[in-house]
This record gives structure tokens, C-alpha cells and sequence, in this order.
């Protein structure tokens, strides 16, 4: 169903076959940086890299049409490449795959399919973006707590877990300050309506007022 518009019989590339999937991919690739410019914050120069990246990709799939060392070596230099010069998120690494998967399909000559291909992935990303669908719990943190050696930790804050969390889970536990301290970590869901300051407040009187942290899970820092 989805046939290559590629001649496999024919010697060379034809000029206008190869204008098609430059077209092609390069507008496919502006529709992946528009829908990640929609769904992220992100910046330009991310955007024109989304918008190019299947044009490329395209370009180096034709040259290296046939000939299998060729497309070994392009392979080997390609996982030297870093997208990007700071950490990026998930969002941003999908993206990426995104465009190159779309710049090999249309470099195949398969633009039928990596057009369909893209609409499909640009209503999914839309739908799960501005939808609750697989959200999790706004609720959810992560807390931790620096408190004294000579505090008994596995009780000490039952009754404030009790009053502002629905579920408080200790998941890590380690010594610092050459064993002078504890940091305790904790996988918690506060309750609905609770006052995170209150809870960091009466924790803060029960570890003698040493550091504690609450945070997201996706913002997990040191302390």
C-alpha cells in the first residue's frame, strides 16, 4: 500500500522524485516543530534543528542508498552527534526521534507513509498534551529530611504524615556529616486542601530545624 516513489530499475535519482521528498520532508519537519513549539517551551534554534533534521536525514539516506559500508560508517557518526549542548527532557528526545524517523522514511521514498505516519503521531502528541490522560497525581512528592543521629526516625514524624499525607513512603535513608546526621528520603501524596508550609513548619520543629526539602518528582534535587 505504501509504495517508495523511488524507480528501484533506474540508474540514478531523478531530479524531480528527489524535489518531492525534499518537499515533502521538509514540510513534515516544520509540522514536528510547530506541534513541539505548541506542546513545549523550547527555542528557536530547537525548532529550526526539528524543522531541518528530516530534510537531512533524507539527504545522507539517498547518498547512502545500496551501499551497505557506507551506511555502517553514517550510522557510527551519527551516534557521535549530540542534539543538543544542555540536558533536554523526554519531550525534546521524541521529538528528535520523531524528525529522523520521518527524514528516513521520506529518504526511502515512502512519503505516503511517513506523511500518515505524522499525523498520527501530531494528534497523539496534541491529545496527550492538553488532555489529563496519562497525568499523574499533581499531588505526588518527594521530601527530605536532615535530622540528628540520636533521632528515632521511624516514628518521630507518624503524626505529621498522618495529618497532611495520604501515603508517606521512607525509600532511602543514608548518613552525613561523618555520620552525625540522617538524610531520610520519602515518597509522599499530600491530602487535598493541606498547607505544604504548615507540613514543612512542623517537620522543621520536630528535626530541630535542620534542612528538609519538598519537591516534584521530575524536579528531585540534593540537599
Amino acid at each position: 500500500m505504501f509504495n517508495t516513489i523511488f524507480n528501484s530499475t533506474a540508474v540514478g535519482l531523478d531530479i524531480s522524485t528527489a524535489l518531492i521528498a525534499a518537499g515533502v520532508a521538509l514540510g513534515l519537519g516544520l509540522i514536528i516543530a510547530i506541534t513541539h513549539m505548541t506542546t513545549s517551551q523550547t527555542s528557536k534554534s530547537f525548532l529550526v534543528t526539528l524543522a531541518i533534521l528530516p530534510l537531512l536525514v533524507m539527504a545522507v539516506m539517498i547518498m547512502i542508498n545500496g551501499n551497505l559500508g557506507t551506511s555502517i560508517a553514517i550510522l557510527g557518526a551519527f551516534s557521535l552527534i549530540r542534539f543538543r549542548s544542555i540536558q533536554g527532557n523526554a519531550k525534546e528526545l521524541l521529538s528528535i526521534f520523531f524528525a529522523m524517523m520521518i527524514g528516513l522514511a521520506c529518504g526511502m521514498g515512502h512519503v505516503l507513509f511517513g506523511t500518515v505516519i505524522t499525523a498520527i503521531a501530531v494528534i497523539a502528541i496534541l491529545i496527550f498534551s492538553y488532555t489529563n490522560f496519562l497525568e499523574p497525581n499533581k499531588k505526588q512528592r518527594i521530601l527530605k529530611i536532615v535530622i540528628p543521629e540520636d533521632l528515632d526516625y521511624e516514628t518521630v514524624f507518624d503524626d505529621i504524615f498522618k495529618k497532611y499525607t495520604s501515603k508517606a513512603e521512607l525509600v532511602r535513608m543514608k548518613t552525613v556529616n561523618m555520620g552525625s546526621l540522617y538524610k531520610l528520603t520519602y515518597n509522599i501524596t499530600m491530602k487535598h486542601g493541606v498547607k505544604e508550609k504548615d507540613f514543612l513548619d512542623e517537620i522543621r520543629v520536630k528535626n530541630c530545624n535542620l534542612k528538609v526539602l519538598l519537591s516534584h518528582p521530575c524536579l528531585e534535587e540534593e540537599i
